[in-house]
C-alpha cells in the first residue's frame, strides 16, 4: 500500500475501541485534543519511518459517517485500546468501546479559523482573545464541524469551528492564525428584524408585500366583472376651524360671539377660496370684507426699501432716491456756505531773539 506521503511510503491504518481519557485517570486531556495510543502504534510508524512532530491522525467513525483530526500525547495505552477526551467522542458520536479507525495524516498550516460560540456568555468574558490563546495551545489541529470545549472560570464554553482555511483541516502549531467570531448560536438581535419600506429609485414606488396588491387587483376585477362601478377616492382636503378660541374685553362687557367656520388651506396660489380672501384682508367669515389696506406713499415706501445698501424696485424708485440723495448734498453745500469764515490767522505776529 502506498500513500500520498512519500513515494514507498506505507500509510499508517489502525483500528481501536475508544474509551474516555476518565478511564485511566488522566482528566487533564480533556483540555486539548490528544490521545492515547499503544505500543505497537509508535511501532509501526517507527518502521515506516514516520518521524514527523507532531503526529496527527485523522480519526473515522465508520459507522456514523463521522471524522475529525488529533494529536497524540504518548503510547502507553493498552493494545487494541484507544483513550479520548470526551468532546472527541461526543463530535464522533462513539460510546464506550465502540470501534474508530486512525489513519496518519499531514495538514496544512492553517492561516485562518472562524469561531462560533454556542451561548451568548461567552461575550461576557472581557479578553476572549487572551483565552482563546491558551486554550489552542493544546489543540495541534482544528476540523470543521467539530466543537471542543474552553474550560475558563470554572464554566465551559462550547465553541464550534464553522470555517478555515488553506483547508477544512488544518494545524495549530507554530503558525499565525487569524481567528474570527460569528455571532452566537442563541443570540437574539435587540432591534429586531429590520422591517423598514425602502423607495425603489427605478420605478418611484414604495416596496411592500405584494399579497395585499394582489388580493386588492382580485378584488377590483371581480367587481368590474359584476358591473359593479368602483367610486373613484375622494381627495383629501386640509382645513381648520377659523376663531374657534374664546375672547374677552378689557372693559369687562361681554362680546358677540362668531361661531367657528371650517376653512379650506389653499395648496397653491391657483386655488385661493373666497372665506381664505377674507381672512387674509382681515374680513370676518360670513360677512362683509373690510376696507382695502391703504397703500402706501410712494416716498414712504422707497425709504423702506433703503434701509441698507441693496435697493429692490424698479427704475422709477432708482430715480427717486438719486434725486432725493443729490438735494440732500446740496442742501448741506448751501448750509456750509452760510456759515461765518473765521478771521483768525496762527504765527502771524513779529519775533525777538534773546540775544
Amino acid at each position: 500500500m502506498f500513500s500520498r506521503f512519500g513515494v514507498g511510503q506505507a500509510r499508517f491504518n489502525a483500528s481501536y475501541r475508544a474509551y474516555p481519557v476518565s478511564f485511566i485517570d488522566r482528566p487533564q486531556l480533556e483540555l486539548g485534543d490528544k490521545v492515547i495510543l499503544p505500543p505497537s502504534a509508535l511501532e509501526r510508524l517507527t518502521r515506516m519511518q514516520i518521524d514527523d512532530y507532531p503526529m496527527l491522525f485523522e480519526v473515522t467513525n465508520a459507522k456514523e459517517g463521522k471524522s475529525t483530526h488529533c494529536g497524540v500525547l504518548e503510547f502507553v495505552a493498552d493494545e487494541g485500546v484507544v483513550y479520548l477526551p470526551y468532546w472527541m467522542m461526543q463530535n464522533l458520536l462513539l460510546g464506550e468501546g465502540d470501534i474508530v479507525k486512525f489513519s496518519y495524516s499531514t495538514l496544512p498550516k492553517g492561516t485562518y479559523v472562524k469561531l462560533q460560540p454556542q451561548t451568548q456568555d461567552f461575550l461576557d468574558i472581557s479578553n476572549p482573545k487572551a483565552v482563546l490563546e491558551t486554550t489552542l495551545r493544546q489543540y495541534t489541529c482544528l476540523t470543521v464541524g467539530d466543537t471542543f470545549v474552553i474550560h475558563y472560570n470554572n464554566k465551559q464554553y462550547h465553541i464550534d469551528v464553522i470555517e478555515a482555511k488553506p483547508g477544512d483541516a488544518i494545524g495549530v502549531v507554530d503558525t499565525d492564525c487569524e481567528v474570527d467570531f460569528a455571532p452566537p448560536l442563541d443570540y437574539v438581535d435587540p432591534y429586531g428584524p429590520d422591517t423598514t419600506k425602502f423607495e425603489d429609485t427605478n420605478s418611484g414606488a414604495i416596496n411592500a408585500p405584494k399579497t395585499a396588491d394582489k388580493a386588492d387587483a382580485g378584488a377590483s376585477g371581480d367587481a368590474a366583472t359584476n358591473g359593479e362601478t368602483l367610486a373613484a377616492p375622494q381627495p383629501v382636503v386640509n382645513t381648520f376651524l377659523a376663531f374657534a378660541g374664546g375672547g374677552h374685553r378689557l372693559d369687562g362687557k361681554a362680546i358677540s360671539e362668531i361661531a367657528p367656520k371650517e376653512v379650506e388651506i389653499p395648496t397653491s396660489s391657483l386655488n385661493v377660496t373666497k372665506e381664505w380672501q377674507q381672512l387674509r384682508q382681515g374680513g370676518v367669515l360670513g360677512g362683509e370684507t373690510s376696507k382695502e389696506p391703504e397703500k402706501p406713499a410712494p416716498d414712504a415706501d422707497i425709504d423702506r426699501k433703503r434701509s441698507g445698501k441693496v435697493v429692490f424696485g424698479g427704475a422709477r424708485a432708482a430715480a427717486i432716491a438719486r434725486k432725493k440723495e443729490k438735494a440732500a448734498v446740496a442742501k448741506k453745500d448751501d448750509s456750509s456756505k452760510d456759515k461765518p469764515t473765521s478771521t483768525f490767522q496762527a504765527f502771524q505776529g513779529s519775533g525777538n531773539k534773546l540775544r
